[in-house]
């Protein structure tokens, strides 16, 4: 505890604070490169705290047990929000740019024989800021995190529920404010949450694997599912596998990718109609691309798998002409014996498997694969009941009118 000083040089030091205080942000601005560039409202609200930390310094001296309380209001004078964008080491460094300044002041502020009085009593009103503001940042922390669990909660309750980027309540309108960054390619990661972890530690557990593995990351549990949004990404699987021991031993579904975070929506539709569906297919590998199940999810009632499977699948062959075509189906109805496919075109067996590649490399599908061949029956049951532009393709005429 310092000894007590002469009123008239507390009075001094008071009637300097202002000058004190211009002369720290000087010495900021000129030290410290991140201050000068903090925007306008960014330096005033630093301007406030230095003046109040003067100011209660001042009295401080006059009363040195109410340390703990005067310290702990030279924070209240700035938005909680300053402990967002100044963190704790920078906050140490303003700090220690105030208590040089007042340093250097006091020779010509103490009284005789009280200059050393008064700088031992400025460091430990410094400690005790210091103390104050680790307890400012640790309460803004813990503030904080319930606040983004909320907001990380309702943004993938946006993404479950299919809000679009232009609606209101958008998702990635709120996205900012959990640090998400701009840019990157996004999937989404859907299955079964772990039964053994409860879940805010299955979150924190997501969290912590995703941050390790270089990803932006948003993640909620869902009626029981895990819904993991990956951001930063460069192949949706490859993302899914760094993240997959955080689910339970079950299907896990990965949503493709989008170029944008405002896509985030679409890729999570994808994949929570993929967890839907995935019990159609027991072989199904794990993790699996909600693409790769679009024939069960057009059979669950999926609109738009329907509509992905004619134009990926059926389109593509439609439009490769009647030969590459009626090469596929007769294959396929020939019960994918190439002998068969031959002689029913009248054409060599190499010309039936040139054709067969070819068609595998416009749909994506090979009739030679037993899945492939599925995908591509289905989309041909599906491409003629919706009827196509230009009209039907030779082998596939007859049937009932075009669905619309």
């Amino acid at each position: 505890m310092h000894e007590a000083l002469t009123e008239e040089t507390i009075s001094r030091i008071e009637q300097s604070s202002g000058m004190l205080a211009t002369r720290s942000l000087a010495r900021m601005d000129e030290q410290l490169a991140w201050f000068r560039r903090l925007p306008a409202d960014q330096r005033s609200w630093v301007t406030l705290v230095a003046q109040a930390g003067i100011a209660s310094f001042v009295e401080w001296l006059r009363s040195p047990d109410q340390a703990v309380r005067l310290t702990g209001e030279v924070f209240s004078t700035a938005p909680r929000e300053l402990a967002r964008r100044v963190s704790l080491q920078q906050t140490v460094e303003l700090v220690r740019q105030t208590i040089a300044v007042v340093e250097e002041a006091v020779p010509s502020l103490a009284g005789p024989g009280e200059e050393q009085e008064v700088a031992d009593a400025m460091l430990r009103f410094s400690r005790e800021i210091a103390f104050a503001a680790a307890r400012v940042y640790a309460g803004a922390a813990e503030t904080r995190g319930r606040w983004d669990a909320r907001l990380e909660a309702l943004v993938i309750d946006g993404l479950v529920r299919g809000v679009g980027p232009t609606e209101e309540g958008s998702p990635v309108s709120q996205l900012a404010a959990l640090g998400w960054r701009a840019e990157g390619a996004v999937t989404t990661v859907v299955g079964a949450a772990r039964s053994d972890l409860d879940p805010t530690q299955a979150l924190d557990s997501v969290h912590r694997t995703a941050r390790r593995a270089g990803f932006d990351v948003l993640a909620g549990v869902h009626g029981g599912r895990l819904v993991v949004v990956l951001g930063g990404i460069a192949d949706p699987i490859e993302a899914a596998n760094a993240v997959l021991d955080e689910f339970d031993d079950a299907p896990v579904v990965v949503g493709g990718s989008a170029p944008r975070i405002d896509g985030a929506a679409d890729v999570t539709a994808a994949a929570l109609s993929g967890l839907r569906a995935v019990a159609g297919w027991p072989g199904a590998p794990r993790p699996v691309a909600a693409d790769d199940l679009l024939p069960e999810r057009t059979i669950a009632g999926d609109l738009g798998a329907r509509h992905e499977l004619i134009e990926t699948v059926y389109q593509p062959l439609v439009e490769a002409g009647d030969v590459l075509l009626d090469t596929v189906v007769s294959y396929l109805d020939g019960g994918r014996a190439l002998e068969t496919t031959a002689r029913a075109l009248f054409v060599h067996t190499n010309t039936v498997r040139y054709r067969l590649r070819r068609a595998a490399e416009l749909c994506g599908h090979a009739p030679t694969d037993a899945r492939g061949a599925f995908t591509i029956q289905l989309a041909l049951v599906l491409g003629r009941l919706n009827g196509q532009p230009g009209g039907r393709p030779a082998g596939l005429s007859g049937g009932q009118p075009a669905m619309q």
